[in-house]
């Protein structure tokens, strides 16, 4: 009985540390604990992580959590306190820093201490907090990387993420549009002139412009989870200020049109309805056939009037028999220009050896990162410069 217990508070802190870790697997954690014995301290962390992880990226996470609660049980409520000694191997390693969503999780469990009663001539203390955020926690919010953020610093960047002006400007067409100023319009002037012969002053035009479409494709696979949440929160702001040129997929290991959704008016619902619409969220990754799928059933609708494409995505991905560059070239041929954002561009040292990068590499315009606020925010000042083609890590 305590063993269960004990296993079910570590999997409420696993599930507080942003781990989608439900009953049907803390069942199978107490099964999988009681078949392997309290013998060793490897055979516990491996059956524990066998039952309760989904995909490679949580294993840092469950790592320090198991660390933490093995070294202190008093953190966790004291998790699994009394078959600590019946485990041997706890020989003393130096400790890694724990990640802040861990830190969230830990601090979660401990119980807040009893406020001091207050005397008979004291007076009750008014707590007033401010909502708007402060210039210098807007700052480190824009440079905080997602994947290492809070789950209180996330719920603010999302905010702050639906307030950042759109990746696209407003391009000049050939046609014009009435104006009180610019060239003179001979044609309307002469009509006006036969209506009345003693206009005062000649009707005048300007350039018309209008805001390109832009389609953005959103790699929603294991690796890409928070940043792909966070950039539909982006993409749903986007959609709400101009509804008629913003298509928005998402792709794991098939193609999902999700644009009706972010057209409702708040982000929570909206992406509630694409997380129903969505089967394979944080699947694997199939970047070819969901680019070949775009390119043989939206391209055409969809990539004209100067259209931009948005590739969100780290790239992971087999390029087997060359399909992968062969969809990238074919789309890039249709699309005015293919950006691709890609999180792994926040390591200083990042080199293009996974096969799916070095597929797609040699047909986007720009490759940029997109790991923080200040890099989306940094986006349209780049859509505005000349693009340089081939990329020159291929180089």
């Amino acid at each position: 009985m305590l063993l269960a217990e004990n296993i079910v508070h570590f999997t409420r802190v696993l599930r507080r540390a942003g781990l989608g870790v439900g009953t049907d697997r803390m069942l199978t954690a107490v099964a999988a604990v009681q078949a392997v014995g309290l013998a060793r301290r490897d055979d516990v962390h491996a059956a524990l992580a066998a039952v309760m992880l989904e995909r490679h990226e949580q294993q840092a996470v469950f790592d320090a959590a198991f660390e933490a609660f093995w070294r202190d049980p008093k953190l966790l409520e004291q998790l699994l306190y009394a078959l600590l000694p019946k485990i041997s191997g706890r020989g003393e390693k130096p400790r890694a820093p724990r990640s802040n969503r861990l830190a969230e999780a830990l601090a979660a469990t401990r119980q807040p201490p009893p406020a001091p009663p207050a005397g008979p001539q004291t007076a009750p203390e008014e707590v007033q907090f401010e909502a708007q955020f402060t210039h210098s926690e807007r700052e480190r919010l824009q440079h905080a990387d997602f994947e290492t953020m809070t789950a209180e610093e996330y719920a603010q960047a999302l905010q702050l993420a639906r307030e950042l002006p759109p990746p696209v400007a407003p391009v000049r067409l050939r046609r014009h549009e009435p104006a009180p100023r610019g060239r003179i319009d001979l044609r309307r002037t002469l009509q006006r002139m036969a209506r009345d012969p003693d206009l005062p002053e000649p009707a005048r035009t300007r350039p018309r412009r209008a805001t390109p479409p832009l389609v953005i494709l959103i790699d929603i696979s294991g690796s890409m989870d928070r940043y792909a949440r966070l950039f539909l929160h982006y993409a749903h702001a986007l959609t709400r200020r101009q509804a008629a040129t913003v298509h928005t997929f998402t792709f794991g290991t098939r193609l999902t049109p999700i644009t009706r959704c972010l057209r409702h008016r708040d982000p929570d619902e909206a992406l509630q309805l694409a997380d129903a619409q969505v089967p394979d969220w944080k699947g694997g990754t199939r970047i070819a056939s969901a680019l070949r799928e775009f390119n043989r059933h939206w391209a055409r609708r969809l990539l004209g009037a100067n259209a931009a494409v948005l590739l969100v995505s780290d790239g992971l991905d087999h390029d087997d028999g060359g399909e992968l560059g062969r969809a990238a070239a074919l789309l890039r041929r249709q699309a005015h220009q293919l950006v691709w954002l890609n999180p792994l561009l926040r390591y200083e040292g990042f080199e293009p050896r996974a096969a799916g990068v070095r597929a797609l590499l040699p047909h986007v315009d720009r490759f940029l990162p997109m790991h923080n606020l200040d890099s989306l925010a940094a986006l349209a000042r780049e859509l505005r410069r000349p693009a340089l083609r081939p990329s020159p890590l291929l180089n």
